[in-house]
C-alpha cells in the first residue's frame, strides 16, 4: 500500500551518496550540493492512484506524479532525462530510471517508523534515511 509512505519526510542520515552520483554521472559541482541538501521527501497520493512526490531543498524543488506501473518520463533533480517506472515489491516502493543506456533503481521502503531509499546503480548502494516530520 502506498499509504504508508504518505507525509512529509525528513533526510536525517544518508550513506555512500557521493559515490552513488558519481556512478549515475552525476558532476562535481552538483554532487557538492547534493551532498550538503537537506530534502524534505512529500509524498502523497490522491482517490485516482496517483502518486505526487516532492523533493525540496533550499536549491531546488523537483516534483514527479505517477501511477504504479505505468511508465512515464521523469526529469531528476540532476537534470537527466529518464524514462521512469515505480511498482510495489514486497512493501516497497521501486523507482527504476532508465537513460542512455543506464539503469538505476531506488527502493524506498518504511521500517521502524522511518522511511528508507536505497539508491542502486550497478554495484554502488547509497543509503538515505529519512525520518517523519509530525
Amino acid at each position: 500500500m502506498v499509504e504508508q509512505f504518505v507525509g512529509t519526510w525528513k533526510l536525517t542520515t544518508s550513506e555512500n551518496f557521493d559515490d552513488y552520483m558519481k556512478a549515475i554521472g552525476v558532476g562535481f559541482a552538483t554532487r557538492q550540493m547534493g551532498n550538503m541538501a537537506k530534502p524534505n521527501l512529500v509524498i502523497s497520493v490522491d482517490d485516482s492512484g496517483l502518486v505526487t512526490m516532492k523533493s525540496q531543498t533550499t536549491f531546488k524543488t523537483t516534483e514527479m506524479q505517477f501511477k504504479l506501473n505505468e511508465e512515464f518520463d521523469e526529469t531528476t533533480a540532476d537534470d537527466r532525462k529518464t524514462k521512469t517506472i515505480v511498482t510495489l515489491e514486497n512493501g516497497k516502493l521501486v523507482q527504476k530510471q532508465t537513460w542512455d543506456g543506464k539503469t538505476t533503481t531506488l527502493e524506498r521502503e518504511i521500517q521502524e517508523g522511518k522511511l528508507t531509499a536505497k539508491c542502486i546503480m550497478d554495484d554502488v548502494v547509497a543509503v538515505r534515511t529519512y525520518e517523519k516530520d509530525s
